[in-house]
Formats: C-alpha cells, structure tokens, sequence
C-alpha cells in the first residue's frame, strides 16, 4: 500500500515504525484497522474499557493495550491517535492528545484514505451490511484475487474481521453514524436498506435517507449502486447516483432477483435471474430470506468485478457466516444455543422468523439485551412488536453506549417489559446476564432453542451456558 496519501493527510512519516493509538481499539471497525496497520509495520497501542477476544488477538500481534483509557498511557513519540466514533471530547485519552498535540483522526478518516490506495467496495444499510461485506470478501478471497478487507464481525473461514490483502481491491462496512461513510470513497457500493436507527444523532428518516444518497452521490461514475429496490427509502437515495445503478430482489422486476426453491435442514436453495435471463442456481448454509437478499447483493457486486458465476457458487455454498450472525455456539444434551447481533427491532424479527423456519417444533427462547437506551426510547413499539416467533423472552438489562444522562432517564428496561407483555408475548425482566444463565440452567429442556441477541455483551449468556451444560 502506498503511503503517500496519508503522509499528506496527517503529516507523518512513512508508515511503517509509525506510532498509532487507537481510543476504543476493541471496538469491531477500530481493531481490524488496527490489525491492517500492524501488518503495515506501524506500533500499534490503544486502550478499551473492556477486554475482549479482539483486544487478546491485537495483543498477540504486538499491540499494547490498557483498560485505564485515562490519558497515563499515551506517549508524547505518538504520532496520531485513531478515535471511534463513541468517543467523546471528555474522553481522558482524547484530553491528553489534545494537550500533546498530537494529530488525531476519526476511524473513517483512516478507513477512507486506505480505501483510496485501492478499488474501493463499501456495503451500506441498517441491516445486512456485516454479512453482506462477508460474502463479498469471501468470493474474492476464494476466487484468488486477495482483497483487503474490514468487516464489522469476525469471519473466521477468511481470517477473522480484516484482512491486508495483495490486489487491488478493499471492502469494507461502510456505517452511517456520523455520517462516516462518506469519507469513503468506494468505485462500488451498496445499500441494503434503509430504516430509522441511531436516531440520536439523526433525529429523523428524512435526515437518514439523505445521508445515504449522499453517499449514493460519492460513488465514482464509472462504478456501480447495487441497492435493494422493494425499499422505498433506499429507492429515493439511490436516485441522487451518478453511476450505474442495478437492484436486487426477491421480485422479478429487479435487476437480480432470487427464487427460493427450499429452505429445509438450514440450506436455502435459490434460482438467480439477471434481467429475466436465468444466471444461476446457488445454495447458502446459513437460514433465512433475507441472507438470500444479501447474497443477491455479494453477486451483483462480483459480476460487476469480474469473479465468475461459478466461483460465486462455489464461495456461496461454503459461507458459514459471520461470528454472532445466526452462529451455533453449542448442541448440548439436545439444546441448541445460538447467538446473533440483532439489536433492531426488524432485525430480530427476521432473526426469529428464520429460526422458526429453521425449528418449526421447537420451543424457541429469546434473551434480548436492548442497545443503548435512545435506541431503546425511540424504537419501544416496535422491538415490542419484534418477538412473535419466539415462545418465552427474557430482557437483560439496557446496554449503555453512547447515550447522555436524559436519555437514561428517560427509557429503562421495564418500560420495554411492560410493552412487551401488553402485546401478548410471554416475557421474563431478567437484569443480571449472571441471573438469566441459572434460570436458562434449570428452565431449559432438551429440544429447546436458546437464542442470545444483542449488540452488547449478551453473548456471554450463550457461552456461558453451554460451559454450564
């Protein structure tokens, strides 16, 4: 990878023996372009308020982390401090860069001057951009063209949740909080769908669907929109295009439009026509139609690229998935036990739909811990409304991140309960990650499916007990 643009950007010295701190190095985004700049030569150290297996694994590459995140750790040789976008300006760390003087970035500043070095891909959406990136990054891999490559969930079969790849090419999640996905600047992007989210920096779905067709807008003219057209809201941002644009669906008056043959035993078979004409027939191991939608996707953005259909289906029928999508943590004494990282309320209920799907028999368990608690406020209806498909819930507590002291005030997980339980579903308030294992310990019978959703630290139930079974 060349330098040259970052030199000019941040005023440093070539990469390699570079000094970079990261503030929230563990967070998913900032610990893969950690491990990319690792890989790069620079020394890298950072701090997180909490270990994690991402923090473990930069450790084992070299970096250095603390958990004080109190401004102690940070030399005056550093060069440029790395933020995440949860940062904020009272931040201990961030005061003391401030105070040193040192040049400090946000993760998406970063992200996009190395997607500039190469033939940016970025996947954009509320929902499925995670896989979405995996199963692009995974036919590319597969199909020996060696991408770069940071994705929002670790993908072990490709090496986890980044990748500094030897060709040409860079994918990448592109998130719209913050509006940072535009400082990518990708030759060919994506937009899955667009629903209300992170309403405490947007305030509403206008501002959003402007957002995306701003980013629509960023992408270059000789490159290529693959947006899902059976989205109204992805729809009006994808006019604001200056490329090609071509959509997906399950409807044959898209572009890409699948036909699911069969869905039994976990694999979904699926016809696939371009513009009418049949392209091929693919299969994928992982549940549910709207993996089908993501796939669609992956293929218009790999025909575009050049990979051939058949690769294609070859990678497709391999994709296990990313860790904490639909992943099978354990089978234990007949309980299934599952985690994903559903934290939308429509994403939990094409989560549960395709566990229905997947389990039609089985008694299915929810244990949803709500993020943030904005989030929580503004979407109260309809994660009420989310969990038809599952036969008993229980709520963890609400996972805070980012959120200031009125909106903990304002929302807390009972209210959640209490609109939960109007709604008719059967539904346990269980505060304590610690307390919901015990009662899953000795509640659970064999047949049982245990599902754990949550972009917090809800996983921990799952693997908890499946070491107590």
């Amino acid at each position: 990878m060349s330098t040259s643009l970052l030199e000019s950007q941040f005023n440093c010295r070539p990469l390699r023996g570079h000094c970079v701190y990261f503030i929230g190095i563990g967070g998913i985004g900032m610990s893969a372009v950690a491990r990319i700049l690792i890989n790069e030569g620079c020394i890298v150290s950072g701090s997180d308020l909490r270990i994690s297996p991402l923090t473990s694994s930069l450790e084992g590459l070299g970096a250095k982390i603390n958990t004080k995140q109190d401004g102690s750790f940070m030399s005056s040789e550093t060069d440029m401090v790395v933020v995440s976008a949860s940062i904020t300006e009272d931040n201990p760390d961030l005061k003391t860069a401030r105070k040193l003087g040192i040049k400090v970035v946000k993760y998406s500043q970063i992200l996009g001057s190395l997607m500039k070095e190469k033939r940016g891909v970025a996947i954009s959406g509320t929902h499925g951009k995670t896989t979405t990136s995996a199963m692009i990054s995974t036919i590319l891999k597969t199909s020996g063209l060696d991408p770069t490559f940071v994705i929002g969930g670790e993908v072990p079969d490709i090496g986890g949740n980044a990748h500094l790849g030897k060709g040409n090419l860079f994918v990448a999640e592109a998130c719209e909080y913050d509006r940072s996905f535009l400082n990518l600047t990708p030759q060919v992007g994506v937009i899955t769908n667009i629903e209300e989210d992170h309403l405490d920096y947007y305030e509403n779905i206008e501002k959003i669907i402007h957002a995306f067709g701003d980013f629509a807008s960023s992408i270059s003219e000789d490159g290529l929109l693959v947006v899902n057209d059976h989205d109204n809201n992805t729809v009006v941002a994808a006019r604001r295009a200056n490329c090609k644009v071509e959509t997906f669906s399950l409807d044959n008056a898209s572009d890409w439009c699948g036909e699911v043959l069969s869905g039994s035993s976990g694999l979904k078979r699926f016809r696939v026509f371009y513009r009418d004409a049949f392209f091929h027939e693919f299969s994928l191991q992982i549940p549910g139609s709207h993996n089908v939608l993501n796939a669609l996707a992956a293929t218009a953005v790999c025909t575009f690229i050049g990979v051939d259909k058949d690769s294609i289906k070859t990678a497709l029928a391999s994709f296990r998935g990313a860790n904490r999508r639909f992943q099978i943590v354990g089978v234990k004494n007949g309980i299934t036990v599952i985690d994903d990282y559903a934290h939308h309320p429509t994403e939990i209920r094409v989560t549960l739909r395709a566990a229905r799907e997947l389990y039609p028999e089985k008694r299915i368990w929810c244990v949803f811990q709500p993020h943030q608690f904005s989030r929580t406020r503004h979407l109260l209806k309809e994660f009420a409304r989310s969990f038809q498909n599952a036969n008993r819930v229980i709520l963890a507590d609400i996972y805070a991140t980012r959120d200031n002291d009125y909106e903990k005030t304002a929302m807390n997980a009972t209210k959640l309960y209490e609109e939960t339980r109007n709604s008719g579903i059967d539904i346990q308030y269980i505060p304590q990650l610690s307390d919901i294992v015990n009662v899953l310990y000795s509640s659970v019978s064999p047949g049982d499916i245990v599902m754990t959703m949550g972009a917090g630290d809800v996983w921990k139930v799952a693997y908890d007990l499946v070491s107590r079974f």
